[in-house]
């Protein structure tokens, strides 16, 4: 094989495991969907999955497949991203010593929060630093929807709205009406949605240009969560961060 062939080759691979990649972003969670998504062969899509999960690029949980580890950790050292997290650091351990729960700060990526700082002890949460979890099962998740376009609303739905506890939205409608909601409060509940036994009250994060840039949010067991109290520290901190955020042109 000559060198142009050669270099021809290897961007087909890269652009197929770039749109593999995408497709699983956007919710594609399976061998097939994710062929379906890229108009790829199955055995090709089978093939180069296997590969990215072997170098931790994709991770397989059960039948699932979804964004690995390592994206995350490539992800950190983004300037943006590590921007946020600076910028954050003074408001989260403001809010954790006011209110003495677990602080959360998550993004979207796709339609999944991810979670790019914690503070505070775990209370056998499934959030982690690095984790993801689906948007509309969480507060964070939830209130960074409430202000996101629709497409991104339109493209949670599309990917399943799946089931951890008996309080966890599960149709198109009740997420509508739960964004709605969201916006005309200024703030997201999560009322033993992904967990029970643990609730949490989440605020929007604005960058500079006033788009949704991440979710705030304070977690603890359901019996300590007075979300009137908690409500207003929350939005406070968001709010504060937005500014900084606002002023630092992030």
């Amino acid at each position: 094989m000559r060198p142009d062939e050669r270099n021809t080759a290897d961007d087909g691979v890269i652009a197929r495991a770039s749109a593999i990649l995408d497709a699983v972003a956007k919710g594609a969670s399976g061998v097939r969907a994710i062929a379906r998504a890229t108009d790829l062969p199955v055995s090709s899509v089978h093939r180069l999955v296997a590969q990215l999960v072997e170098v931790q690029v994709l991770e397989r949980l059960d039948d699932r497949i979804r964004l690995g580890p390592k994206l995350f950790e490539l992800g950190t050292q983004v300037p943006a991203h590590r921007d946020l997290r600076d910028a954050a650091d003074p408001v989260m351990e403001d809010l954790r010593a006011a209110t003495h729960h677990r602080v959360h700060l998550a993004m979207l990526d796709g339609v999944d929060v991810v979670y790019l700082k914690i503070l505070g002890p775990n209370l056998g949460l499934d959030s982690r630093l690095g984790g993801r979890l689906p948007a509309h099962a969480t507060g964070v998740g939830k209130v960074m929807l409430a202000y996101s376009p629709m497409a991104t609303v339109r493209a949670r739905v599309e990917a399943g709205l799946p089931r951890f506890t008996p309080r966890t939205i599960t149709t198109p409608g009740q997420l509508t009406q739960e964004l709605r909601k969201i916006r005309s409060v200024g703030m997201a509940l999560d009322l033993e949605e992904s967990t029970v036994g643990v609730s949490c009250v989440a605020a929007p994060v604005f960058g500079s240009d006033r788009k949704i840039r991440a979710g705030l949010s304070v977690t603890g067991p359901t019996r300590s969560i007075d979300p009137a109290h908690l409500g207003i520290a929350v939005r406070t901190a968001a709010f504060t961060l937005s500014r900084t955020l606002r002023d630092s042109g992030l």
